[in-house]
């Protein structure tokens, strides 16, 4: 198989990493729930991972919370700085991860900037809309279009303007930059799973506040209190946590620090090219521009569902639909057809880019 979905999942990932999750389940207990051998040796573990993580993204150890996943992070970041009624700036391009919390509270949503690919229209619109907002949400990558937003000007704005700000950075973690010191976020959410290249079940949340847990109950300190505890990072981790999950995405940290995220995004940049050149050369219609990550969506002259099934027979990979972002189909003008997502990643080689080109050239080209 062909996989090119890593923008849902990093299927392929580096043999540390399943090492890692297979020895945790063999000599890891439950963290911080006593002094015996095996539960120091899963203490020591999740210690590891936020240190890497702290290394990685210019922050503090325990400022590393350990989630289920960048949406479970997001949850507790949304709730912790949106009120309900509160006016929250966001993107044309947000997952249902942003917007669904959003909407949950009776968040006041306002979007700005539906121009996918132009900085100019994404910042001016942005700036124009923080006037009077309380909040902002945005995404550092698009899911669907691969959009690199101007989140470093964005940042800059909001704090200019003295707004909170959340950064998703489920699809940028791991690929490009996340310097949380310098964004100045009061929280950036990530999956583990994705471009850390660790297993499904875990995520990190970068917190610059202490922020109000979703979930209440042991951590393993503190356990007369009645409240969850007030420090970070234990205030919004209750219950067991995932040390196997935890053990394998410390190893894929440590091979991104290894290899270099710029090193990944030059290799992903020659990929992207090369495959946006095939798809435009097949007759598609190819959602491509200026400041773009390696996914690219198209559009073939068939229904997109029906052609990834297609592909599947041929043994290519690849995402079809809305991708749990309506919004940014709706800015694109795609929400009544979807796209066609192809999302290489760390391991994706130009040969497997031209067997899914040979496969890609038996469909139909989009209808000029």
């Amino acid at each position: 198989m062909i996989y090119l979905d890593y923008g849902a999942t990093s299927f392929h990932k580096p043999p540390a990493v399943y090492r890692a999750a297979e020895k945790a389940m063999h000599c890891c207990a439950n963290p911080g729930r006593g002094g015996y051998g095996a539960a120091m040796e899963a203490a020591k573990t999740v210690f590891d991972c936020r240190a890497a993580a702290a290394e990685l993204f210019s922050c503090e150890s325990d400022q590393v919370v350990l989630t289920a996943s960048c949406t479970h992070g997001l949850n507790i970041a949304i709730r912790s700085v949106v009120k309900p009624g509160d006016t929250v700036v966001i993107s044309g391009f947000e997952h249902n991860a942003v917007t669904r919390p959003l909407y949950a509270l009776g968040a006041d949503i306002r979007v700005a900037g539906r121009k996918l690919f132009d900085w100019d229209d994404t910042l001016t619109e942005f700036e124009r809309a923080l006037k009077g907002a309380d909040a902002a949400v945005f995404t550092h990558v698009s899911n669907v279009f691969g959009y690199i937003l101007p989140v470093g000007e964005m940042a800059a704005l909001c704090r200019q303007r003295g707004v909170p700000f959340i950064l998703d950075a489920a699809q940028s973690a791991g690929t490009l930059p996340v310097d949380f010191s310098a964004l100045g976020a009061e929280f950036i959410a990530m999956p583990g799973h994705k471009g850390l290249l660790g297993l499904p079940g875990t995520g990190l949340l970068l917190c610059s506040q202490p922020g109000k847990p979703l979930l209440f109950g042991g951590t393993g300190t503190q356990s007369i209190r009645k409240e969850m505890p007030e420090q970070l990072p234990e205030r919004l981790e209750a219950g067991t946590m995932n040390v196997p999950g935890i053990a394998g995405l410390t190893q894929g940290l440590k091979c991104l620090k290894r290899i270099g995220t710029d090193t990944i995004f030059r290799q992903e940049q020659q990929i992207l090219g090369h495959c946006v050149r095939g798809l435009v050369g097949q007759g598609f219609r190819v959602f491509a521009g200026a400041h773009q990550a390696a996914t690219v969506s198209f559009l073939p002259g068939m229904d997109c569902e029906e052609a990834a099934e297609n592909l599947a027979k041929r043994g290519i990979a690849v995402r079809a639909g809305l991708h749990c972002a309506p919004l940014a189909h709706e800015s694109a003008g795609t929400l009544e057809t979807g796209t066609l997502r192809v999302s290489p990643g760390y391991d994706t080689t130009l040969g497997q880019i031209d067997v899914f080109l040979r496969a890609s050239a038996k469909l139909p080209p989009f209808p000029s």
